[in-house]
């Protein structure tokens, strides 16, 4: 441990902690740019300049441990003079429009500006010369804006593996972007949205499907309607200043209603939905593979994720037949809405748009692929973030705080418990056990308040084991069967979890892959800045959301029950094989 003095604070920390590390857990606030938490300090922007007695010169917080009986002032006169000057520099070389940028109310470089007291700038810089890229479904690059700091390729290459972004050249002539200056479109960039999501500034956003959605509410004989994915519900009251975790279902209803559409229906549906299709598939390829003795069918991912789906597809194409082969609840919801729904209401597929709410970019992608036409038309026609949610709400003039809680419509708006929790790393998996354990077993999981608790939380890559006993005559096959399960999230964690599987085997039966760190609820398109304590609060709401419902497990759900008897016969027919499933295939960038 180490005896430390801030601000004439007394600090013990342990020894390799560094001067920010330190000041933060003792509530002292050093600003940063290029800082991001839990991967090695760049020391690249310069921000979190602090004073060392003793020191010649200033020191960077986020890189320097800390030593016995060091003194810092973190606010000194001659830190914050420094402070002022490295933003000084970055304002002058930054193009960023401000008054109309995606960024005006969220940007990390205005707010620093403002505490910083700067009014206006000694010194006019040459500007970047302006390049938007918007080659790909998701994302735009707006060079033009960056500021250098080197989060996004952070993120891209560390936590995420995929390295679509790198720095290039020297000092102004500096660019962040994809290898010899190419669009997104041009590498294998897996669209998830992590680099707009630690982006200080407005360098990098969702493509926006606002003014297509808000067209299509204004279109006369168009019946629009709404799904929202389970994790918005405990994120988009950020973006009106609850804190994180605040749950706002019956809010966000009441909102998307005043926003005029047809139809508020839940993602959710779909979710349970997925559960009996991908339970049915597991079993399938479990008796395939321990009855007929069929090699290569296990074990099964799920295939929820988008990039997930377009990571094993650039990446891992010696996986896909391992892929489940049912659509994300996204797309599941689209097909089901243009056929199942339509048929209801006496349109046709043409007559119904479908918009999602996600907390994920990579969703705008899926949206888009060839493969998710189930009715002839598009399963899904626009996806909003929860960001691009919440500026629709903004520009409505609805109090959103205000507003009362209201219930989702039925029959698509019906959903249990098991699949809130879709939002969590691990979610998917506990969602898919609970009904299958039951359907092989005829009694609940034997986990407390039904949580597999091995695969809660925040661990990297989780395991878990499950015996199978005393089961039904018809599933005589798996007695004494010890179920393996993994769970993943974060494409890092993934490829590293992959690699062992590739040149060691699979222990394993069932595996979930999220691509972003926490599962859905850190999302590319979740309200910035998410970082674990804003995950641990979100998963804890999910978590409390399923534990209220009445229903707690995916085949009890008598919407899903009811749409099995009307339309789609049982889990696996051919109806829901046309609607509900895919394939995918490798591709190059």
């Amino acid at each position: 441990m180490i005896n430390l003095t801030i601000n004439g604070k007394p600090l013990t920390v342990p020894e390799g902690t560094t001067i920010l590390e330190a000041a933060r857990s003792a509530g002292i606030a050093i600003p940063t740019l290029c800082y991001l938490e839990g991967r090695p300090p760049l020391g690249a922007c310069r921000v979190c300049l602090v004073e060392v007695e003793g020191a010649r010169t200033l020191m960077a917080s986020c890189s320097t441990p800390v030593a016995e009986n060091m003194i810092v002032r973190t606010h000194s006169a001659r830190a914050r003079a420094a402070r002022r000057r490295v933003v000084e520099l970055l304002l002058s070389e930054h193009d960023g429009n401000c008054p109309t940028c995606d960024r005006n109310r969220t940007c990390e470089l205005r707010a620093l500006a403002d505490s910083l007291g700067i009014e206006r700038l000694p010194f006019e810089g040459s500007k970047a010369r302006r390049r938007v890229d918007s080659s790909t479904p998701a994302l735009v690059r707006d060079n033009a804006k960056c500021i250098k700091c080197r989060r996004c390729v952070a993120v891209c290459s560390e936590v995420q593996s995929v390295g679509a972004l790198f720095p290039q050249n020297r000092g102004f002539d500096t660019l962040i972007g994809p290898a010899f200056t190419q669009d997104l479109e041009g590498v294998a960039c897996v669209q998830c949205g992590q680099c707009a999501a630690v982006c200080p500034v407005g360098a990098i956003v969702e493509k926006s499907h606002v003014e297509a959605v808000w067209k299509a509410l204004e279109t006369p004989g168009q019946v629009v309607v709404i799904q929202t994915a389970p994790a918005i519900r405990a994120s988009l009251g950020e973006e009106f200043g609850l804190p994180p975790g605040s749950r706002v279902t019956g809010k966000m209803t009441a909102a998307l209603r005043r926003l005029g559409f047809h139809g508020v229906f839940d993602t959710n549906f779909t979710a349970d939905l997925t559960i009996l299709e991908e339970g049915t598939e597991l079993l399938g390829r479990l008796r395939r593979t321990l009855v007929d003795g069929a090699k290569g069918l296990l074990p099964m991912f799920t295939s929820c994720s988008p990039g997930w789906i377009n990571f094993a597809e650039y990446y891992y194409p010696q996986f896909l037949p391992n892929i489940s082969t049912c659509k994300s609840p996204q797309q599941m919801f689209g097909a089901i809405a243009k056929t199942y729904w339509a048929s209801k209401i006496g349109k046709s597929p043409q007559q119904i748009t479908v918009v999602s709410v996600m907390p994920c970019t990579a969703k705008k992608f899926e949206a888009q692929r060839p493969e998710m036409t189930a009715s002839g038309v598009p399963d899904v026609d626009f996806v909003l973030t929860t960001r691009e949610l919440a500026r629709m709400i903004r520009e409505s003039g609805v109090d959103f705080l205000s507003l009362p809680e209201e219930e989702m419509d039925v029959p698509l708006g019906i959903s249990s418990g098991a699949a809130d929790i879709f939002a969590n790393t691990g979610g998917v998996m506990e969602a898919a056990l609970r009904t299958v354990y039951e359907i092989v077993t005829g009694r609940e999981l034997p986990f407390e308040k039904l949580h597999v608790t091995p695969i809660v939380g925040l661990a990297g890559i989780k395991e878990a084991s499950l015996s199978i006993r005393n089961v039904k005559p018809e599933w005589s096959f798996l007695e004494g069967v010890e179920l393996k399960i993994a769970v993943s999230h974060g494409l890092g964690n993934t490829r590293r979890l992959l690699e062992h599987l590739k040149n060691n085997g699979s222990p394993y039966h069932f595996i979930e892959i999220m691509t972003c760190p926490g599962g859905c609820i850190g999302g590319g398109g979740q309200p910035r800045f998410t970082n674990d304590e804003v995950r641990t609060r979100r998963i804890a709401a999910i978590y409390a959301e399923d534990e209220g419902k009445p229903i707690r497990k995916s085949h009890e759900n008598p919407a899903v029950q009811q749409i099995y008897r009307e339309y789609l016969g049982k889990p696996n027919s051919e109806t829901a094989h046309r609607l509900l499933h895919t394939h995918y295939h490798p591709k190059q960038p």
